[in-house]
C-alpha cells in the first residue's frame, strides 16, 4: 500500500506524536485515532477523534486537524493553499473514504499512517481516492503506510474489545 518513498526516522518521530492523540482518544472513548499535520518541521495542527463527544459524525481526526491548520494560518496570515500544499499529515489509521477526499481537496501532499482501514480506508483499502483519477478533486497525494502499525492495531483492538458508553442502546454489546 505505500508508495515508493521510505520510512524515515521523521516520519518514526512525528508519528510517535500521533500515536499520544490516538491514546488520548481512547482515553476519552473514542475510536483511537490521532494525526498531526506538519507545516515547516512544526505541527501546525492536530486532532484525535471527536466524533462520539460531539455526537457529529465529520468531527475525525484529520478534520479537527485541518480546522486547527485553518486557524493557524489567520493568525500568522499565511495562505491556507500555500502550506497546506506543503505539509505532511500523519495519522494512525489509514484516512477513511470522507476524509482521504477532504485531504485531496486540500491538496497534501503525503500522508504517513499506521495502519489500513479495511472496512472504509480510503487510500487504497477500500477505494485508491489518494490516486484515482477524479474531476474536480486535486492533484493526488503519496501514502507511506505501516509506521507503527501494531501500536494503532492494538489501540483500535483495546476500544473494539470494550463497550461504546456513547453508542445508542442498539449498537451496544450484548450482555449473556
Amino acid at each position: 500500500m505505500s508508495d515508493d518513498e521510505t520510512i524515515s526516522d521523521e516520519h518514526i518521530q512525528w508519528m510517535q506524536k500521533a500515536l499520544d492523540f490516538a491514546k488520548d482518544a481512547l482515553t476519552n472513548s473514542e475510536v483511537p485515532v490521532g494525526c498531526i499535520i506538519v507545516y515547516d518541521n512544526q505541527i501546525i495542527g492536530n486532532g484525535r477523534n471527536f466524533v462520539n463527544e460531539t455526537k457529529n459524525a465529520t468531527r475525525h481526526a484529520e478534520f479537527v486537524a485541518i480546522d486547527q491548520v485553518l486557524d493557524w494560518c489567520k493568525k500568522t496570515d499565511c495562505a491556507s493553499e500555500e502550506v497546506f500544499k506543503n505539509s505532511v499529515l500523519y495519522v494512525t489509521v489509514e484516512p477513511c473514504i470522507m476524509c482521504a477526499g477532504a485531504l485531496r481537496a486540500i491538496q497534501i501532499p503525503l500522508v504517513v499512517y499506521g495502519c489500513a482501514n479495511e472496512r472504509f480506508g480510503g487510500c487504497g483499502s477500500v477505494l485508491s481516492i489518494h490516486s484515482d483519477k477524479l474531476p474536480n478533486q486535486g492533484p493526488a497525494f503519496k501514502c507511506i503506510s505501516g509506521v507503527f502499525q501494531e501500536e494503532a492495531v492494538k489501540l483500535l483492538k483495546d476500544f473494539y474489545k470494550g463497550e461504546n458508553i456513547n453508542a445508542p442502546d442498539s449498537k451496544r454489546k450484548k450482555k449473556l
